[in-house]
């Protein structure tokens, strides 16, 4: 089978992302339209019902490196969140959340904001007390 090459691969990824083909509880673009290289992008993650994330939204930063999508990206949250692979300055710690950790080249930037969306959802994870509404890094 044939590797898609990195641009092509984020130009569908941008193509999903700006048509809202995605979940519906995220979305994600670009940070700068002007972006060639298609590094920086923003997501946001609407918080899972019935639990104390709910209607908040969450927006995080994606880091796409060269190597993607071979290597996964690197993932921050702006909005302040408490879950255990997030670190205290908003950085998802790719050892603990199961789709960077056991990164798959088919994996994608909706594939990260679903998972988190879902690790959010965890039974374990949806009462966990939060900052204010509103709170950055």
């Amino acid at each position: 089978m044939a590797k898609v090459p990195r641009n092509f691969r984020l130009l569908e990824e941008l193509e999903k992302g700006e048509k809202g083909l995605g979940a519906e509880a995220c979305s994600y673009g670009l940070e700068d339209p002007e972006d060639l290289l298609m590094t920086k992008w923003n997501g946001t993650i609407l918080g899972p019902p019935h639990s104390v994330y709910e209607n908040r939204i969450y927006s995080v930063q994606i880091f796409c490196g060269p190597d993607y999508p071979d290597k996964p990206p690197t993932v921050k949250f702006n909005t302040k969140i408490i879950l255990p692979c997030i670190d205290d300055k908003g950085h998802v710690l790719a050892s603990v959340l199961p789709c960077l950790n056991e990164w798959k080249r088919q994996n994608t930037i909706e594939t990260i904001l679903i998972e988190l969306r879902r690790y959010m959802a965890a039974p374990q994870h949806k009462k966990i007390p939060q900052p204010a509404e509103g709170e950055e890094y």
